[in-house]
C-alpha cells in the first residue's frame, strides 16, 4: 500500500491572473500558502487483476476504466493504462469550499500512481502534469495556482509567465513573521459548496473588457507590492492588501460576493480586523481574516454563529508518507 499526503491551499492575493485569459497577455502573480488541511490518497493491488475500486464519497467498482464516473480518477488511470488496483481517497475539508481541493486531489493521485509504477516525479512535474490534465484534458476552465501551491507547499510567490512558464519563489521572512502571521489569521466556515467552473469561466471572459483587465492588473501589482512588504517582515501589510485585493476581485465576476459575505466581511471589519476575502473563486466555503491579536475576540464575538478553523501552515506539500512494497 501506498499513502500520499497533499495540503490544501489558501491564497491572499493575485487570484485571477492565473487565468490564461489574463497572463497570456500580461504576467499574472498570486501570493498563497498551504495549509495543515490535507488530501488523502490510497492505493493497492486489487485481488482481482481486470478490476478497478474507487472508494471517495461514493464506491465505484469497475471492470474497464471507460465505466469509471470520478473524471480524474478516470482520466488519469487511462493516461497510465492501469487496471488491477483499488484507490480511496479522504479529506480533512470538503470539497467546493475553495481551498484548492480539485487540484489538491489531482496532484495526490499523479503522485501516487507514478510512486505505485516505481517512478519520481519532481514537485514541478507534478504541478505542471495536475494543470493539463484539468486544464487540457478535462477542458475545466480554471487557473494553474492551485496545483504549484498543492505540489510545492510552503508561503510562496507564484508567478505565471505569458509562455506558459509557471515560477515558484518562497517567501522568507524572520521565524518570528511566520508566527505573527499564522496567530493573526482567522478563517470562517460561511457553508455552502461553490462551482468554480462557472466563476471562473466568466472572469475569463471579462477579461476582453477593459475595466476587469485593469482591475485584475491592480491585484497583481498589490500582490508583487506585498511581497516586498513580507519579505522586509512587514507581516501586517497583509491586512491592507487583502482588503485592496478584495475590493478589486468583487469586481471582476457575478456570484464573486453575495449581501451574506458582503455583511460577514462588513462585521469583521467594523470589530478590528484589517481585511480579508473570501477564498477561493466565490460565492461559498471560508472567509479569511487578517485580526490583530487584541480584536481577535472581538471578531469572533461578532462571527459567533459562524464556524471558525484553526489556521496553520503547512511547509511540506506533496509527501508519500507511507510505501509499503
Amino acid at each position: 500500500m501506498i499513502i500520499t499526503r497533499v495540503p490544501f491551499r489558501v491564497s491572499f492575493c493575485g487570484g485571477g491572473s492565473d487565468l490564461p485569459a489574463f497572463y497570456e497577455k500580461e504576467a499574472g502573480c498570486v501570493i498563497s500558502t498551504s495549509i495543515k488541511k490535507y488530501m488523502y490518497l490510497t492505493i493497492h493491488k486489487n485481488f482481482f487483476s481486470d478490476q478497478i475500486v474507487l472508494k471517495y464519497s461514493k464506491t465505484e467498482k469497475v471492470d474497464n476504466v471507460d465505466k469509471i464516473e470520478h473524471k480524474i480518477f478516470k482520466q488519469c488511470l487511462k493516461d497510465f493504462k492501469l487496471t488491477g488496483v483499488e484507490l480511496s481517497s479522504v479529506a480533512d475539508v470538503p470539497s467546493g469550499t475553495g481551498l484548492g481541493s480539485s487540484s489538491s486531489f489531482t496532484v495526490a493521485l499523479l503522485e501516487l500512481l507514478y510512486a505505485y509504477k516505481g517512478e519520481y516525479r519532481s514537485k514541478a512535474e507534478l504541478a505542471k502534469e495536475a494543470c493539463n490534465i484539468e486544464i487540457n484534458e478535462l477542458k475545466k476552465p480554471i487557473g494553474k495556482q492551485d496545483q504549484y501551491a498543492a505540489a510545492f507547499g510552503g508561503l510562496n510567490f507564484i508567478e505565471f509567465l505569458p509562455n506558459g512558464e509557471v515560477n515558484v519563489e518562497p517567501i522568507i521572512m524572520k521565524e518570528e513573521s511566520y508566527k505573527k502571521l499564522e496567530n493573526n489569521l482567522l478563517m470562517f466556515y460561511i457553508g455552502d459548496e461553490h462551482s468554480a467552473s462557472e466563476i471562473l469561466s466568466e472572469q475569463s471572459k471579462n477579461m476582453n473588457n477593459i475595466d476587469k483587465f485593469e482591475a485584475q492588473r491592480k491585484m497583481c501589482k498589490i500582490t508583487r507590492e506585498l511581497k516586498k512588504e513580507l519579505q522586509n517582515n512587514n507581516v501586517d501589510a497583509l491586512g491592507r492588501s487583502l482588503h485592496e485585493n478584495w475590493l478589486l476581485k468583487k469586481s471582476l465576476a457575478s456570484g464573486i460576493s453575495n449581501p451574506f459575505i458582503d455583511s460577514v466581511y462588513e462585521k469583521a471589519i467594523n470589530n478590528g480586523a484589517l481585511g480579508g476575502k473570501l477564498l477561493g473563486a466565490g460565492g461559498a466555503g471560508f472567509m479569511l481574516f487578517y485580526v490583530p491579536n487584541d480584536k481577535q475576540n472581538d471578531v469572533r464575538r461578532a462571527l459567533s454563529n459562524l464556524r471558525e478553523m484553526e489556521f496553520e501552515m503547512d511547509n511540506s506539500g506533496a509527501t508519500i508518507i507511507h510505501f509499503d512494497r
